[in-house]
């Protein structure tokens, strides 16, 4: 069959093409391949099922800072459709969209599957077809015409869109085509500790700074203590900045931790001489100090190797020392990660210079588009993820349609 585009992948990025494109040129013939019998399955499970659309920051220079793959490249691309667009975008289709107190984007109905329905019916609307259990075997071109092989059949179209996110098959497709390829590796994890310190008290979330001993990798914001160890949006930081390097220790790492975040070790003993002095007669244990969660405060004082019936007076300066340490530089063995097998995000995947970023069209073969994860890009949690598929989206259908 023949088309003017054909979008491989029917992801955030393959919708947002085919409905900008769509939009753009209503007489072109478009198609979107999926795979298998579910599309937007991401966009689904994303955010716990509420979807993080995008993430407030509306300055471009400020919003890369949060791609450790990808910074430098996408500032251009910000220029010309970043978070206030995307937001724009989605109302103008009747998809409200509210901003949490982190900057964190959602709709208003706090449900996906709003997103989904708006993709579907614009798409639907639009007149965009949609082909699903259609796995691509082989993609070539051949006298200026791109020839797509699925499972079921044969297809021609003057330019084709690579939109399949994580997918090692299609980059190994597109390394035979000559293209490097950066090995992909998990990039949003959280990490496997066994600890006494942290034991039976899973839930427990406070804001901390997060060190990888002898690496200069370091985060901070909410780390979150979970059953099978630590979570939250500093460790997730963390794993994406450190993914090559932790990768390469194989999970295998100590960390330290400021459960103070701001403070360092020799004020938190200047503040503990002056608990001393203020509450001489009161037990240390039972009163949790700095606004850290009680039984956080408890495990830590423990572990310092105080008594549960020691009061601040009998304190020695060995002992003070010592709870400034747990408080402020307390090291943690990592044995391992646990990723989000759905929400899954990969360092990795094409490299950036082999894509013109004005247009997102590959750089060795003419009317080829290549947007989202595919490409050796990917952020930090909180929406940053979705806002690079929008974006090259985007900027690749503007082309699509300009270029004929």
């Amino acid at each position: 069959m023949q088309y003017d585009l054909i979008i491989i992948g029917g992801g955030a990025a393959g919708f947002f093409t085919a409905i900008n494109v769509a939009e753009n040129d209503p007489s072109l013939k478009i198609a979107i391949l999926e795979r298998g019998k579910e599309v937007l399955s991401k966009v689904r499970i994303s955010g716990g099922g509420r979807c993080n659309v995008t993430h407030a920051e509306f300055i471009p220079s400020q919003l890369s800072t949060n791609y450790p793959r990808g910074e430098r490249e996408l500032i251009g691309p910000f220029h010309t459709f970043m978070t206030g667009d995307t937001m724009e975008w989605f109302a103008n289709r009747g998809v409200a969209l509210k901003i949490e107190n982190d900057g964190r984007v959602f709709p208003v109905s706090d449900s996906s599957t709003t997103i989904i329905d708006c993709f579907l019916s614009e798409t639907e609307k639009l007149g965009v077809e949609l082909l699903k259990n259609h796995a691509v075997k082989d993609f070539y071109t051949e006298s200026n015409t791109w020839k797509v092989i699925t499972n079921q059949g044969l297809f021609e179209t003057k330019k084709l869109m690579i939109a399949t996110g994580s997918n090692s098959k299609i980059w190994a497709k597109l390394h035979r085509m000559n293209y490097h390829i950066i090995e992909a590796v998990p990039s949003l994890f959280t990490f496997n500790i066994v600890d006494d310190r942290i034991k039976g008290l899973s839930g427990i979330a406070t804001n901390a700074v997060v060190k990888v001993k002898n690496s200069k990798l370091s985060s901070e914001g909410p780390l979150l203590i979970t059953h099978w160890g630590m979570s939250g949006p500093a460790i997730l930081k963390l794993s994406a900045w450190g993914a090559i390097e932790l990768n390469a220790y194989k999970y295998n790492f100590e960390i330290s931790i400021n459960w103070l975040q701001e403070y360092s070790q020799e004020e938190i003993v200047d503040a503990l001489k002056e608990l001393k002095t203020q509450n001489p007669k009161q037990q240390v244990l039972k009163h949790a100090q700095f606004e850290l969660p009680k039984r956080l405060w408890q495990t830590l004082v423990i572990a310092s190797g105080i008594e549960n019936s020691m009061r601040w007076a009998d304190m020695n300066k060995s002992q003070l020392t010592k709870l400034s340490e747990e408080l402020t530089k307390g090291v943690f063995k990592v044995h391992g990660k646990s990723t989000f097998k759905e929400e899954f995000v990969t360092a990795g995947g094409i490299d950036l210079q082999e894509v013109n970023f004005k247009t997102f069209e590959s750089k060795k073969h003419k009317n080829l588009y290549l947007a989202g994860e595919i490409l050796n890009i990917d952020a930090i949690t909180g929406g940053f993820n979705f806002q690079n598929a929008w974006t090259g989206a985007y900027i690749a259908a503007q082309a699509i349609t300009s270029k004929k």
